[in-house]
């Protein structure tokens, strides 16, 4: 039978030999990724949960300086090889797996219950001011110092880190009877699934992840093609990390009576930047829009892990968080793979409209669950679920 013209050099036999045999380690390249943080993502909840919270992190938090304090000496005394490098950055990586889900369930240890939002949110401007600020420091740094010193100073950082947590005293977790590690991880899943509006704002939360990748894709080329290029797209990530500040300052001092309603109302608003791409609008609109989406979503995240520990039971957070971890590392990377070929077919503005649509619609349908709607903050600041354990 002839092939068609495209697919020609299948004909010759060992370019169809290769051509198999990297098709098939593609895909296995493809399903590892996901795999890789389900596993990582799920052994560091399941552990948080069995160890004292502080202990993960404060282990994590030693293994990251480790690692990347030998990153600094490879590269500034010119030893750094790819494969050292590589190693150790995996190592870092997993290190970091196991103490996102324990800085979650910590932080609700460290504060009273009703100051957990603004505890949360004190957090959370720490993070939005750094990643606005630390890629122009780093930038300076590496272009006096070098890249190796980036490393040293991050390493430092690490253990400072590691001497608060070792400062800490918290309360130890109670005595529970033990089981084997995959009879946690189902126990785990269970308290996720068995809670319709955790659940469900879990999938409304990974739809968000997965469409906002359209902006980070398209919006460049956008900016190249419509608003002057390169510095038009600086100006709108800027005001992307400023909105995220604005948002945290908010969360600071808004407490609202319906927190899951009203948090991811606020979540909506990012559709508006996606919309405004389509025309494109004007720079400063599109800028305006990108600020309010992101401070809105910076709303939304410090209220989230405000109500989250105060309805799931405390021995399971970890695990639960750990599965908040794993969709949103899962949903975005898809919307990055996804996004570039519907809009070749389709075009950039319908993709970006698409975009828009499940940046908002989910948010608002999930207020239509009586579960979320249940969930209420009392007059002393307690958020508390109409129904226990819906």
């Amino acid at each position: 039978m002839k092939l068609p013209k495209a697919l020609t050099p299948l004909a010759e036999r060992n370019f169809r030999y290769l051509w198999t045999g990297q098709a098939v380690s593609a895909l296995g390249d493809a399903l590892a990724p996901v795999a890789l943080a389900f596993a990582t993502l799920q052994i560091g909840g399941v552990w948080a949960d069995r160890l004292p919270r502080q202990l993960v992190m404060l282990s994590s938090d030693s293994i990251r300086a480790i690692a990347e304090l030998t990153v600094a000496v490879l590269l500034i005394t010119g030893h750094a090889q790819l494969w050292t490098l590589v190693v150790l950055l995996v190592v870092d990586g997993a290190a970091s797996a196991f103490f996102m889900p324990a800085s979650g369930a910590l932080v609700p240890q460290t504060v009273s219950a009703n100051y957990l939002q603004q505890a949360n949110a004190l957090m959370g401007l720490t993070r939005s001011t750094t990643s606005v600020l630390g890629p122009a420091v780093s930038g300076i740094l590496v272009a006096v110092a070098g890249p190796g010193w980036v490393f040293a100073i991050d390493a430092v950082t690490f253990i400072v880190s590691a001497l608060s947590l070792a400062m800490l005293r918290v309360p130890a977790m109670p005595a529970k009877e033990k089981t084997s590690f995959w009879a946690e991880m189902g126990a785990g899943w269970h308290a996720v699934s068995s809670r319709t509006w955790y659940l469900i704002n879990l999938c409304s939360h990974a739809l968000w992840n997965f469409a906002i990748a359209a902006l980070f894709v398209l919006g460049p080329i956008i900016a190249k093609e419509h608003l002057g290029g390169a510095s038009a797209w600086g100006l709108i990530g800027a005001s992307m990390g400023a909105g995220s500040v604005v948002g945290g300052l908010i969360a600071l001092r808004v407490m609202p009576r319906r927190p899951l309603v009203v948090a991811n109302l606020a979540l909506t608003l990012s559709a508006l930047e996606a919309l405004a791409l389509v025309g494109p609008s004007p720079l400063v609109v599109i800028m305006a829009t990108g600020a309010l989406g992101f401070a809105g979503l910076t709303f939304l995240n410090e209220v989230w892990f405000a109500t989250v520990p105060q309805l799931l039971p405390a021995d399971v957070l970890a695990r639960a968080n750990s599965f908040d971890w794993l969709l949103s590392l899962i949903a975005m990377p898809a919307g990055f793979a996804i996004c570039g070929p519907v809009a070749d077919h389709v075009g950039i503005p319908a993709t970006l409209i698409g975009a828009a649509i499940l940046l908002a619609v989910p948010s608002v349908l999930i207020m239509l669950v009586p579960g979320i709607r249940g969930v209420r903050r009392t007059p002393d600041g307690l958020i508390v679920a109409s129904t226990p354990g819906l």
